[in-house]
């Protein structure tokens, strides 16, 4: 009859990510091949203590025949002489060296271990920055990178975490304090309750309402848990209808809004509400840093991958150099931007919750493109 093996002595094949491990981190961990199965390890570890358990039966009986020999308790046949007690010495002195070995390759094997205890003690107390070095039997190396993956994954998210919450601080306290001051002006009698006065008020309010909504959204699609509600559309289509949306924006900013690219193009199963947020959020932004007489394109089509692409080209002023490369963190904006920083960072999650990406060019004065490829069918 066939016995599985417990759960903690079963391990996937290389490419076979376990039930266990955590969903969207890559298998095999960073850093390094998975060389081998935990089995594997036990095994050695069990044929070491053999080994050393033989070894020293040896050791232990040559000692005691050699004791007894030279006390008088035994004695040795008399066909023996100095060839059975050359004989056990030579025993005795192998089952010494293989003691020492056996021993050297339990602390070689040890020492790793004790290393990660010390090390997920750290862990367990916060200190994430804890790692250990990838020494010691192929088995406990794998382990060492899985530990130090899991590591640095929880320093990251601390990070983020703290990041997350001081901006988070940042951007409440400016509308609070305008929402404050102006309310409690209104209690002194210093401002009239008019609408020249609640207007900022309201202002502030619809902003702090944007807010929450983005993070309500952010977090939701950096969890994985949201949800699309997905249907055949017409990318070209649903372009058309956020121009003109927009055309009045574009309007009262002096600026040029075409469309253009191939036509016609394949539908694509996305969530058209969800899509349609991403491009009205690429296309108002491209508005808003555009100059009166400047142009903003919106190009829809087939990349060489037949994926659908869609293009939000401006001529505006162009993303800062140094802000480029973190254009899609959360919070990252200009000095002078009034938007809360998260518009790209949700763009990006939306997209890539689609199976899609999302980049983006720019040169100083020279314009920004933001490109978005979705896959024609869902991944």
């Amino acid at each position: 009859m066939r016995h599985d093996p417990p759960p903690w002595m079963r391990w996937p094949r290389e490419g076979h990510k376990p039930r266990w491990w955590p969903e969207g981190e890559p298998w095999p961990p960073a850093g390094g091949r998975w060389r081998g199965p935990p089995r594997r390890f036990f095994f050695r570890m069990a044929g070491l203590f053999a080994a050393l358990f033989f070894l020293s039966v040896a050791g232990c009986t040559a000692a005691f025949w050699l004791g007894g020999t030279a006390l008088g308790f035994l004695e040795l046949p008399a066909s023996g002489g100095r060839l059975e007690q050359a004989a056990i010495l030579a025993a005795l002195f192998i089952g010494a060296g293989g003691v020492s070995l056996a021993f050297r390759s339990l602390r070689r094997t040890v020492a790793p271990v004790e290393d990660l205890i010390a090390a997920a003690r750290r862990v367990e107390a916060g200190d994430y920055t804890a790692r250990v070095s990838e020494r010691g039997p192929v088995g406990l190396g794998g382990l060492a990178r899985s530990f130090n993956a899991m590591a640095a994954r929880l320093e990251h998210d601390s990070v983020q975490r703290r990041n997350l919450l001081a901006d988070i601080a940042h951007e409440l306290k400016t509308p609070l304090t305008v929402v404050r001051g102006t309310l409690e002006g209104m209690e002194d009698g210093m401002y009239p309750a008019d609408s020249a006065h609640l207007a900022p008020v309201l202002e502030e309010v619809q902003q702090l309402t944007r807010l929450i909504e983005d993070l309500q959204v952010l977090g939701l699609a950096e969890a994985g848990a949201l949800h699309l509600q997905r249907e055949p559309t017409d990318m070209r289509e649903l372009a058309h209808d956020v121009i003109a949306s927009l055309r009045p924006q574009a309007d009262a900013a002096g600026a040029e809004l075409l469309s253009e690219g191939e036509d016609p193009v394949p539908s694509v199963d996305v969530d058209p509400v969800r899509i349609r947020a991403v491009l009205t959020d690429l296309i108002a932004n491209a508005l808003r840093y555009t100059p009166a007489g400047g142009q903003v394109r919106v190009w829809t089509g087939l990349d060489r991958d037949d994926r659908i692409a869609l293009e939000v080209r401006d001529t505006g002023r162009g993303i800062p150099p140094e802000l480029l490369p973190r254009v899609f963190d959360r919070f990252a904006k200009t000095a002078d931007s009034r938007g809360s920083g998260l518009g790209l960072a949700i763009a990006r999650d939306l997209v890539q919750a689609h199976g899609g990406e999302i980049s983006v060019r720019s040169e100083p004065g020279a314009g920004t493109t933001f490109r978005i490829e979705l896959p024609v069918k869902p991944e």
